[in-house]
């Protein structure tokens, strides 16, 4: 497979505490939310880190997916949330690429959170149905730059980790696509599975079991190993 440089981050950020509630934080239950849909890596990745970290805290934390904008709908809701501690967002790495595609963002990330810790990193791996006749990028590209191509490819939306992949591949391989983006991760899925979008620069953790399966194939992964 191609090596195709883009890391893919996990982060999640919190509004700072209110000072005089801080000796007995958390007292109460606690809102996590992602703007990613369920079922997506920065869906599930912080979910198993909160279940646990609710144990060690003694206090539930409630996860909800707020989806829409690559991101900005759910970390809007946050920014704009009681600064007192209670409000957790986990995020991907779009989270720095978002004010720059989108300038009018009812919020500022450097002021209105905090970053507190980053879960982990996660590489991308692009993914083709299998009923398409390239076995390896060579001739992906190929098809790709032939006249008349209609190549198209999905995300979990623009400006989101897997959309910035697709697009740096794109331009380093010299031809045009169709973006295609998706609501959550599933939802790419369940068009790669049907054969109605052309590839997808999905996360390894959702990527690998379909490989290993034999459900698709895969032509790229974007970290040097």
């Amino acid at each position: 497979m191609m090596k195709f440089v883009q890391w893919s981050c996990v982060a999640t950020l919190m509004l700072a505490p209110v000072a005089a509630q801080a000796d007995d934080w958390p007292s109460r239950m606690i809102k996590a939310t992602i703007p990613f849909g369920a079922g997506s890596a920065t869906d599930v990745v912080p979910r198993i880190v909160f279940e646990r970290l609710g144990v060690e805290l003694g206090q539930p934390i409630v996860v909800e997916n707020r989806v829409g904008g690559g991101g900005s709908v759910g970390t809007g809701a946050i920014a704009k949330a009681e600064p007192d501690g209670y409000s957790i967002l986990a995020h991907s790495s779009a989270i720095a690429i978002t004010p720059a595609i989108f300038p009018n963002l009812p919020y500022d990330t450097s002021k209105d959170l905090s970053g507190v810790l980053m879960l982990g990193s996660s590489a991308n791996i692009m993914i083709v149905p299998n009923d398409r006749p390239w076995r390896t990028v060579q001739d992906f590209l190929a098809a790709a730059r032939a006249k008349g191509s209609q190549i198209n490819f999905g995300s979990v939306g623009i400006g989101s980790a897997v959309h910035i992949s697709a697009e740096k591949f794109r331009l380093a391989g010299g031809f045009e696509a169709t973006h295609v983006p998706y609501r959550g991760g599933p939802e790419v899925i369940a068009d790669i599975l049907g054969g109605r979008i052309d590839f997808y620069f999905c996360p390894s953790s959702t990527a690998l079991p379909l490989i290993r399966e034999g459900q698709v194939r895969a032509l790229v992964v974007s970290t040097e190993q």
